[in-house]
């Protein structure tokens, strides 16, 4: 078992690399305009703000960010702004997502 104080040490680094976390991806479930249902799992960050408020945003989805006071409300914002946002995508004739990649960095 760590330390505490190995804990604290980890959450050092963790608040200095911006304090998010990217949690499990979301399940969102769309009804597309030619009426065919599209299920997708998505990831989402989330992020205290300066306010304390949670922050949740979908990387890809642009523009796709939402709030709440806990973990819970943030998750459920995010949930109804990705589908809003899809929505707006289709519409719009844009692709519904960006790609996103994960990259590897050393930090020190």
């Amino acid at each position: 078992m760590a330390s505490p104080k190995a804990a604290n040490r980890r959450k050092s680094a963790a608040d200095r690399q911006g304090g998010g976390s990217v949690d499990p991806p979301l399940r969102v479930s769309f009804l597309a305009a030619d009426g065919i249902l599209i299920a997708m799992k998505l990831s989402v960050t989330l992020e205290r703000d300066e306010t304390g408020m949670l922050v949740a945003e979908c990387p890809a989805i642009p523009g796709c960010v939402s709030q709440g006071r806990t973990e819970a409300e943030a998750l459920a914002n995010i949930h109804e702004a990705i589908l809003g946002c899809l929505e707006v995508r289709a519409e719009q004739g844009l692709p519904l997502t960006v790609r996103t990649v994960e990259v590897e960095v050393a930090v020190a």
